[in-house]
């Protein structure tokens, strides 16, 4: 076996989660990205990503292939105390080698048991096992050590990883236990994420043109909940020089999408709304019935100690006589634009926004359209959101984003 200290840099990886829950599709694997992104971070390629079941001979197969071609195989789930956790069992027998508990991991086990008044049932001693190839990665968050093996297959030094399944507890083991044990490449990868909304993929596509057809920086589009999201990533030896590359390609990419983008990388856009009520020192009231308070909570998670965001009426109902003359040709903007101006006296903010109720659309295309109205000290702007038919959270999504697009416009 290559010792750890000679081997060489982990260039290529892939994951393998392991829970027959994934499979019928009871849970929703984030594990799986969670690790393909920090993995990515530090410069390392991952070209595959598999599920499997709760099957000690089918993990045994996904590690195996993974080995083949792959050098490392990380894995996740799998390491609890019941007999369909098998992940350990299946690792033990790609090494060849037999699991034997480890007195100083079930003094742990036992321990961490009794700091919670429980006493530890005797199933549990199977998370103490090791083989004499695994390192054991402690877990301070839970009763699943992870595992670290190095070994050999076809002369080149291989290594497998097993993580546990529950998110509160991989994060900490791979970020503080695993990753600054293995041999990572120099490379780093650098990217950049605009984010932007108003425009189809298919327009944004046609925007970048040119920009979208390089390798490295490669520059690449995708449809999300909040807009189409477009991310430019470079990797090179180090992260200065992956910068270096990246931020030129960036500011063209973000010239070419010009007033779509609303932000960039982790921004929300409740976030971006509520900076912009900061930095403009403006409180902001809401009335809704289409978005059923669901912008409040966008609005509520954004700013939660509710210094900007200060309440929400969901429900309201405007009669035609309180609507503004200004807007009798189009009653329901009317509705929308008193409700607006009745929410933000009864809060006393500097702003308010209405999202009124889902109406159809008449002539071709038919869908419904919603309308949106914000009125502040310069005046009041109503906008009609048009959605296709399809009712339920989906809708309510799209009426939360466009009512916070056209706050994020206004407040600028």
């Amino acid at each position: 076996m290559v010792p750890p200290d000679a081997a060489p840099p982990i260039r290529r990886a892939e994951i393998v989660t392991v829970g027959t829950e994934l499979l019928l599709g009871e849970t929703v694997d984030t594990n799986g990205a969670t690790l393909a992104a920090a993995l990515a971070a530090r410069g390392v390629d991952v070209y595959w990503s598999l599920r499997v079941g709760d099957n000690r001979a089918r993990i045994r197969e996904a590690l195996e292939v993974g080995l083949a071609r792959s050098d490392l195989v990380l894995t996740t789930g799998g390491l609890g105390p019941t007999d369909d956790d098998v992940t350990r069992e299946a690792i033990a027998e790609v090494l060849g080698e037999t699991p034997v508990v480890d007195p100083a991991l079930e003094a742990d086990l036992r321990a961490f048991f009794a700091r919670t008044g429980r006493t530890m049932p005797e199933r549990n001693v199977k998370q103490a096992w090791v083989t004499p190839s695994v390192t054991p990665l402690a877990n301070p968050h839970g009763t699943a050590p992870g595992w670290l093996a190095h070994l050999e297959r076809g002369g080149a030094a291989k290594v497998v990883a097993a993580l546990p399944g529950p998110p509160g507890e991989l994060g900490p083991m791979l970020h503080d236990r695993l990753l600054p044990r293995l041999s990572l490449p120099a490379a780093r990868l650098w990217t950049r994420t605009f984010k932007t909304w108003g425009v189809g993929e298919s327009h944004v596509a046609d925007q970048l043109g040119a920009l979208a057809e390089g390798d490295n920086p490669s520059v690449a589009t995708y449809a999300r909940a909040d807009g189409v999201h477009v991310r430019v990533a470079a990797k090179a030896d180090d992260a200065d020089a992956a910068a270096a590359l990246g931020t030129p390609v960036a500011a063209r990419v973000e010239a070419a999408l010009g007033a779509a983008v609303w932000g960039r990388d982790d921004d929300t856009l409740a976030g971006v709304v509520v900076d912009a009520l900061a930095a403009r020192g403006a409180t902001l009231a809401v009335a809704e019935r289409a978005s059923a308070g669901a912008l409040a909570t966008a609005l509520a998670d954004a700013d939660p100690d509710g210094v900007r965001f200060l309440g929400s009426m969901v429900g309201w109902r405007v009669t035609a006589e309180d609507a503004p003359t200004a807007h009798a040709a189009q009653p329901d903007g009317g509705h929308a634009v008193a409700a607006a101006h009745e929410v933000r006296d009864a809060f006393a903010a500097d702003t308010a926004i209405a999202v009124g109720d889902v109406r159809p659309v008449d002539g071709e295309g038919g869908g419904v359209q919603v309308d949106v109205a914000v009125c502040d000290a310069s005046g009041d702007h109503a906008e009609s959101l048009r959605l296709p038919g399809r009712s339920g959270p989906r809708r309510r999504g799209r009426v939360v984003t466009g009512a916070l697009d056209l706050l994020r416009r206004r407040l600028r």
